[in-house]
C-alpha cells in the first residue's frame, strides 16, 4: 500500500486523492470534462459531507506554510468546488447551452 496522500483525519477521501488532489485550475477543469457524471457524483457524494471539516482543518495553516497532506486536502476541496456545478446545477459536465463554445486559459489569476 502506498503512503497516505491526505490527513489521517480524512482517510476516508483518500481513493479520490490521485484522481483530485490537482495543482492548478486547468488540470482540475480537464479532469472535470474527462469524467462520467457517475464518477463526478461519487467524488461530490463522498467530499460533501466532509468538506466543512476539511475547511476547518486547513484553515489551521498558513497558505504559505502548509504541510503537504494539507495542502493536496485544500487542492481536492478546489476540485470538489468545481464539481459541484455539475451535479448541483446542470446535471452533465458541460455548463447548459454553451454548444461548442470553449475557452482555455494557459495562465492562473
Amino acid at each position: 500500500m502506498s503512503a497516505a496522500l491526505l490527513p489521517g483525519e480524512f482517510a476516508d477521501l483518500e481513493p479520490f486523492a490521485l484522481t483530485w488532489c490537482l495543482a492548478t485550475e486547468p488540470e482540475r477543469w480537464e479532469r472535470r470534462l474527462a469524467t462520467t457524471m457517475e464518477d463526478l457524483q461519487a467524488f461530490y457524494d463522498a467530499c460533501f459531507p466532509r468538506a466543512e471539516a476539511a475547511i476547518r482543518y486547513c484553515d489551521g495553516f498558513a497558505l504559505d506554510a502548509m504541510p503537504e497532506d494539507a495542502e493536496r486536502l485544500l487542492q481536492l476541496l478546489f476540485s470538489f468546488a468545481l464539481v459541484s456545478y455539475p451535479i448541483e446545477v446542470w446535471q452533465q459536465p458541460l455548463p447548459v447551452d454553451t454548444g461548442s463554445a470553449r475557452l482555455d486559459r494557459i495562465r492562473e489569476p
